[in-house]
């Protein structure tokens, strides 16, 4: 989807971070956007901020673990700018901790947010892109724990992996219908997903304040000397251009990346040498 110019994007988590990086990046080169997110306060100042930019931007409250409310808030995007072009499903949460302690609430609250906020996104937008014939582009946010991962962010990293898998599928399945699907794995960015609990819903137990624990204080640190989430968005809409399928921010994964896949290549090499495995195979299995 090279030219992006006049066409519209839906964006969720869109009122702070990455998603507003990327709703900047989109409107400066001449994008409509809709900001999704369930601050009303952060969605106002947001839309302010780029409509002073001369960008064409609207809000909706939207909480992304509903699909109900996913629904609505794409038809009011589409009550306001007629087409959907161009989604970001954005929103993110993260939650992890020591093997036994992380809270049974904070899965389904990280399960629900970042992936099945994935799937209903989705699932809901992909039939309106298709339906005005005019082509698109989904992006699905993950993050580099989506490709590589360390202890303690368990249930961040299985949703994030999710999206991977998911987006790789996807891509296949929306091709031909000149709709381009892309997986955004960024390195460490300038985010307050660190005090995402914060924003947690009375449905998963209410709002959290960050208690210091060794994982959550090595990444604190590793977000603020990540990079601007403007910077992210314009890999963004490079990446849209370019149809690419991941979207990686950061060179400084490629080691841990080969690092996994010479891993993963050493166990097939195991089981070509697997005595048990050629019996099998003298046996007539696959």
């Amino acid at each position: 989807m090279k030219d992006v110019k006049g066409k519209t994007a839906f964006i969720t988590g869109g009122a702070s971070g990455i998603g507003l990086g990327i709703a900047r990046a989109f409107g400066l080169a001449g994008m409509k956007v809709m900001l999704a997110d369930l601050d009303q306060a952060k969605l106002n100042a947001a839309v302010e901020g780029l409509k002073s930019q001369q960008i064409d931007a609207r809000a909706v409250v939207c909480d992304v673990t509903s699909r109900g409310e996913v629904q609505r808030a794409a038809l009011q995007t589409v009550d306001a700018f007629g087409k959907v072009h161009v989604v970001c499903n954005n929103a993110g949460v993260g939650a992890g901790g020591t093997l036994g302690e992380v809270e049974p609430r904070n899965w389904d609250w990280v399960i629900d947010v970042n992936l099945k906020g994935v799937y209903y996104g989705v699932e809901t937008f992909a039939p309106l892109i298709k339906s005005h014939g005019e082509g698109g582009h989904i992006v699905n946010t993950a993050s580099m724990l989506g490709l590589v991962t360390f202890g303690g962010v368990e249930p961040y990293t299985a949703t994030k992996y999710a999206v991977v898998g998911m987006s790789e599928g996807w891509r296949q399945q929306l091709e031909p219908f000149n709709i381009g699907m892309s997986v955004l794995c960024p390195s460490w960015v300038r985010t307050s997903i660190a005090e995402s609990g914060r924003n947690r819903t009375t449905a998963y137990g209410g709002a959290v304040e960050p208690q210091p624990h060794p994982i959550s204080d090595m990444v604190k640190a590793a977000i603020a000397g990540g990079f601007d989430p403007d910077i992210v968005g314009e890999r963004v809409l490079e990446a849209i251009r370019a149809n690419e399928l991941y979207i990686i921010v950061g060179s400084d994964i490629r080691a841990m990346v080969e690092a996994r896949f010479k891993a993963i290549l050493e166990g097939c090499e195991a089981s070509e040498r697997s005595p048990a495995l050629m019996r099998a195979k003298k046996q007539g299995a696959p």
